[in-house]
């Protein structure tokens, strides 16, 4: 249809400009590969309900340009793991912008994880979508088993330090988006002391932050607990 086809050059001529604001230090290929996925996350969320952003200038920041705050944070050939990644966030975009890492994208709905494999191949984007839950995976084969881990899940900053961390090695870091003026923040002391966190630094951008915390010991091995625990009594 050629009307739907002009619509979407047109998207995506808006969805690049803004990127390449947002972004600048994107190189041609990777801004490229950045519309790809874009354009396939449109196409691919008529079927099955990824994202509730989906115009272009939005998308750009929110989807990409957000993903990409952690980007130099990430150590150099780091194996990376993304918890409760979705349509692919921030997990994507932080591969096409970091390539030397090894990006690992985790999600509990079976569906996403097939469609997030699927865009990532169509594009050219090389990561290993996982299905499954994090306090399950956390408990047995992932335990231990990475250098970084990311999430942009919406949960309270506590339940996702006990979700995240167990995947960990020791001196890894952790690094969890949240809106600075969360309050979920200053009620994570406990669980930070508890899964032996240090805070290591922060990616402040627009209201948004990274919080980024190395691990400086194993985790207790009581942790991660059951998720219904974990909802119903946060450390």
């Amino acid at each position: 249809d050629l009307h739907r086809e002009k619509a979407q050059k047109g998207m995506n001529e808006i969805f690049l400009t803004e990127l390449k604001k947002l972004a600048p230090r994107l190189t041609e290929r990777q801004l490229e590969q950045c519309a790809a996925y874009y354009k396939a996350l449109i196409r691919t969320n008529g079927q099955l309900n990824l994202t509730a952003i989906t115009e272009p200038a939005p998308a750009a920041q929110k989807h990409f340009a957000d993903s990409l705050a952690a980007a130099d944070v990430l150590p150099p050939r780091a194996h990376v793991l993304d918890v409760g990644s979705g349509g692919g966030f921030p997990g994507v975009p932080l591969k096409i912008a970091r390539p030397d890492v090894k990006m690992t994208l985790l999600d509990s709905v079976g569906k996403k994880t097939d469609a997030v494999r699927a865009m990532a191949a169509s594009v050219g984007v090389d990561v290993v979508c996982v299905s499954g839950r994090a306090e399950e995976l956390a408990r047995a084969q992932g335990r231990g088993q990475f250098d970084a881990v990311v999430s942009r899940a919406v949960a309270a900053l506590p339940m996702l330090m006990e979700l995240c961390v167990p995947f960990l090695r020791v001196g890894g870091i952790f690094c969890a988006y949240k809106q600075k003026d969360a309050e979920d923040i200053a009620h994570a002391e406990n669980a930070r002391q508890t899964l032996h966190l240090a805070e290591k630094d922060r990616v402040e951008y627009g209201k948004n932050v990274v919080l980024v915390y190395e691990k400086t010991h194993k985790t207790p091995p009581e942790f991660p607990r059951r998720f219904a625990k974990i909802k119903k009594s946060p450390l």
